[in-house]
């Protein structure tokens, strides 16, 4: 695929103190340099200059680059160097061949001149900080979920009196009033250990509540940096329209809508029998991606009156009520900060 365009593909099997280089051939397929190099800068300016005495058109394979490879493939990008990312191979069905990070690495640098397909590196820059802060909102938001739940349960098996007062409170002001609970000395154990129990829960929820706050506000105003036009849309918000953004990267990441849509595990795929024709979503992709489209989606079944005619004019076709949402998610348009 890339044997006219480039001298050499450098195949990178990444890991997280060490990587492995195969330097190959474009042209002979065959293996010129092995390399294995530390994690660290002073190991990437070695693999750059070891690929610079190979060749002015270079090509680099590399393996996990949101992972182990990020660091690597930041640094040669800054560089100016032609970088994709290369699926990591499936492990089944490998039994009995040989296994090791030089073979690795080799074997990445060959799939890129076999023409296995190579994914465009997202960008950095502000849409890795709404990566960053998504995983950290998504920590928090468990957190006080969890601990809510844990609350529930202990309001459920507490004292008669302390359960009284606390059952069937809106989460608020459960919340409130657990942070409110006072022991004291001398107290029966079970109060006294039920009363503890509920303020330290209490505790962790309002924190988890303020920190998830504080985030989702910071990715707010990155979105609107970034792509104010995306919130225009009924039913994005600032988590959706990050979550967007992340996925999508940046101009030219993806070919077209179709693209897209095969990313977010919304390509319709055919699954008719006899007389029966219908379809349904790609169960691949990116998940979290493919959630934040459903989001969007439910949102608009709510409350936009477009949507909501769609989804009855598909159900009037015979269609049921889930198929038609499932037609919905296969139609959302691509995110765009063009």
């Amino acid at each position: 695929m890339f044997a006219e365009s480039v001298d050499v593909v450098i195949g990178v099997d990444t890991h997280r103190d060490s990587h492995a280089l195969a330097l190959v051939d474009a042209g002979l397929g065959v293996l010129i340099v092995e390399e294995r190099i530390e994690a660290n800068r002073e190991g990437y300016r070695r693999a750059l200059k070891v690929a610079s005495g190979c060749g002015q058109r270079r090509l680099w394979a590399v393996e996990g680059t949101g992972s182990y490879g990020a660091c690597l493939a930041r640094y040669l990008q800054q560089r100016g160097e032609r970088v994709l990312e290369l699926e990591r191979p499936a492990r089944s069905g490998s039994r009995g061949r040989a296994k090791s990070d030089a073979l690795d690495a080799l074997r990445a640098a060959r799939a890129a001149l076999t023409g296995e397909p190579l994914a465009e590196l997202r960008s950095g820059g502000r849409r890795e900080a709404l990566r960053v802060l998504l995983v950290s909102r998504e920590a928090s938001v468990a957190v006080r979920r969890r601990g809510l739940n844990q609350l529930r349960a202990l309001v459920l098996t507490a004292p008669a009196e302390l359960r009284e007062r606390l059952l069937g409170l809106p989460k608020g002001e459960l919340v409130k009033r657990c942070i409110a609970l006072r022991p004291r000395p001398g107290q029966q154990p079970q109060l006294r250990g039920t009363l503890l129990a509920l303020r330290s829960c209490g505790r962790q929820v309002k924190l988890a509540s303020r920190e998830a706050a504080t985030l989702e506000r910071e990715l707010a105003a990155l979105v609107q940096q970034l792509s104010p036009q995306l919130l225009s849309h009924y039913g994005v918000g600032p988590i959706t329209a990050a979550q967007l953004l992340v996925s999508w990267s940046h101009p030219g990441r993806l070919r077209s809508e179709a693209a897209f849509a095969r990313l977010a595990g919304a390509a319709p795929i055919p699954c008719s029998s006899g007389k029966t024709i219908r379809h349904r979503l790609d169960r691949g992709g990116d998940r979290q991606l493919n959630r934040a489209l459903h989001t969007i989606v439910l949102a608009r079944r709510r409350g936009d009156q477009r949507t909501i005619a769609y989804v009855q004019r598909r159900i009037s076709e015979g269609k049921t009520e889930r198929e038609a949402i499932r037609s919905l998610s296969a139609t959302t348009p691509a995110a765009s900060t063009d």
